[in-house]
């Protein structure tokens, strides 16, 4: 089922009701303010929509009547509600902007279409009048993937297709499945689940993003290693254009020319609105195997996992944080308690193991048949220990596995007291991981502390290895800052800037599953070179000659 609007938060990440992971937790406050080296955090409310007046609709009347004449008064809104949960992503700018009240990005109207044949209705309708059309399902980008600015159009519609959003078929002969672009993750992978098939992409928006944005962003789940990319699993569709509907068939493979699918596999709506998708499947894994080890450095855990890729052992998850990854989350979780004589012979113990102050932790998982996973198990191990690896049984792993998804609900809290956190990810050769991960954080440490609003204020980054192949793997930040509360969009786009050129310079991607979106534009053609950014301008200019499909993102 479609999630509701209103049940979930439109300046912040997910449920509105949902547990709050700081509630209770007073001691953190202060040891957060000391980790940052600030003196104390201030209180930062966000601004309650019933206080904010939203721009006047650009929408003509014609053109409005002609909509709803098109689609039905039912599938044409323009509340309030609907165009703030509409107005913007998920991503650290996307939240500045939302929670103090700027809606200057909302859309004229929402439009919740139910067919192909309506989409495609609706672009011509949005030539005819210069609109610009802004796919939007879960809204979880965090790349400014979704802003409803018109772009020098006359007006802006975000095309919501949460209302499509039907498993289709399940060809159990061909192992594929072929639903609507609206459909939940949750919502594909029950429906899966109950046929005994399962899909297995899980990124950590998985509760509130959908297939068509999974495609859309060229998406990488928590267990790529085993189910794949989305343009690994991707094996055909419709796109809807103003010309009509583009079919691509759903085939094994093909010599055919350029494969066209990897044009809509990272698209970001900017060519066209996927409308259905075909899937490569699994049959449900007779089991499951994670655990938890820990390593003395993170050069020797990323060699771990080296290995084992290089190997070709069959692996679901390998989840390898860095030093200050580990210390901080095992730390922050026991803020405030004093520790206990388990936790300093714990401590003791590591050390005399090698652990040293600071170790790696890693999180290896398997999915698969029992004769599969065992020898996985087994193989895995061996590697581990070979690279100086420790077991730590299963029970951190089951607790990362069963909070994977709660991560972003730490934001909203952190933001509420004057801390900035956001996130970025890259990826670039093995040869390459070392310079690269010295590189970024040197540029965020470097930026965080000139641009904090508190002299001698630092702030925190953590990095860890999150998907991996033969060649390479990627890296992930997170960094948490004192908010400039005076320059808190200028502070970011500094912080921003700066990690993008070491990425860059560096010879990392700009992107290895969040999208390229509003974010990282500027830094698009230092990756793709002249030749490559035409070639992605005269694909825009075929499929979307009008220029309305998602202005801003993707090409500029």
């Amino acid at each position: 089922m479609p999630v509701r609007r209103e049940d979930t938060r439109w300046n912040g990440w997910g449920w509105v009701k949902a547990h709050d992971p700081l509630h209770g937790r007073d001691a953190a406050w202060p040891w957060i303010a000391t980790a940052l080296g600030v003196p104390d955090l201030p209180q930062t409310p966000a601004k309650p929509l019933g206080e904010i007046t939203l721009p006047a609709s650009r929408l003509g009347d014609e053109a409005r009547g002609e909509l709803v004449a098109g689609l039905g008064g039912e599938s044409v809104r323009d509340s309030a509600a609907e165009r703030a949960s509409h107005a913007r992503g998920k991503s650290y700018h996307d939240l500045l902007c939302l929670r103090r009240g700027d809606l200057s990005a909302a859309p004229d109207a929402v439009a919740y279409p139910r067919t192909a044949d309506e989409i495609v209705m609706l672009l011509r309708w949005a030539e005819k009048h210069r609109v610009a059309v802004i796919p939007f399902a879960g809204g979880s980008s965090v790349v400014g993937g979704v802003t409803g600015t018109p772009g020098g159009l006359a007006a802006s519609v975000a095309v919501d297709l949460t209302q499509m959003n039907r498993l289709i078929e399940v060809d159990e002969v061909s192992m594929t499945a072929t639903a609507e672009a609206g459909i939940y993750g949750v919502d594909l992978e029950g429906a899966l689940n109950a046929r005994g098939f399962k899909h297995g992409h899980h990124p950590q928006s998985f509760e509130f993003s959908t297939l068509g944005g999974w495609i859309a962003a060229r998406g990488a789940g928590q267990q790529s290693n085993g189910y794949g990319r989305a343009e690994d699993w991707f094996a055909g569709g419709e796109v809807a254009t103003s010309k009509g509907l583009w079919t691509l068939p759903p085939l094994p493979a093909s010599a055919a020319g350029p494969d066209l699918r990897a044009l809509i596999a990272g698209s970001e709506g900017a060519f066209g609105i996927l409308t259905k998708a075909q899937v490569r499947i699994h049959r449900l894994p007779e089991t499951s195997h994670y655990a938890a080890f820990l390593f003395p450095d993170f050069a020797s855990g990323a060699r771990a996992i080296r290995q084992v890729i290089q190997g070709g052992i069959p692996v679901s998850t390998l989840r390898l944080s860095d030093p200050d990854e580990t210390h901080f989350f095992q730390a922050f979780a026991k803020a405030g308690v004093e520790p206990t004589m388990k936790d300093r012979l714990q401590e003791r113990f590591l050390r005399l193991m090698g652990m040293g102050e600071r170790p790696c932790a890693l999180i290896f998982g398997v999915e698969a048949s029992r004769d599969l996973a065992a020898f996985s198990v087994g193989q895995v191990k061996r590697i581990i220990r070979s690279c100086g690896g420790l077991s730590v049984g299963s029970g951190p792993a089951r607790r990362w596995y069963g909070s994977r998804f709660h991560g972003p609900y730490l934001r909203d809290p952190m933001m509420d007291r004057g801390i900035g956190i956001d996130t970025l990810e890259t990826s670039t050769q093995w040869s390459n991981i070392d310079h690269l991960y010295t590189e970024v954080r040197r540029a965020l440490h470097k930026a965080m502390e000139e641009t904090s609003p508190v002299a001698g204020a630092r702030g925190l980054v953590f990095t860890h290895i999150s998907h991996s192949y033969v060649d390479g793997a990627s890296l992930y930040f997170t960094f948490l800052f004192p908010r400039d509360l005076k320059n808190e969009v200028a502070q970011w786009r500094r912080i921003k800037g700066a990690a993008s050129d070491a990425i860059v310079r560096a010879g990392g991607t700009i992107s290895h599953h969040h999208g390229v979106g509003e974010d990282h534009v500027p830094w698009l053609a230092a990756e793709k070179g002249a030749q490559g950014m035409g070639v992605l301008r005269a694909i825009k200019r075929e499929l979307d000659p009008a220029g309305i499909l998602n202005p801003g993102k993707l090409v500029g």
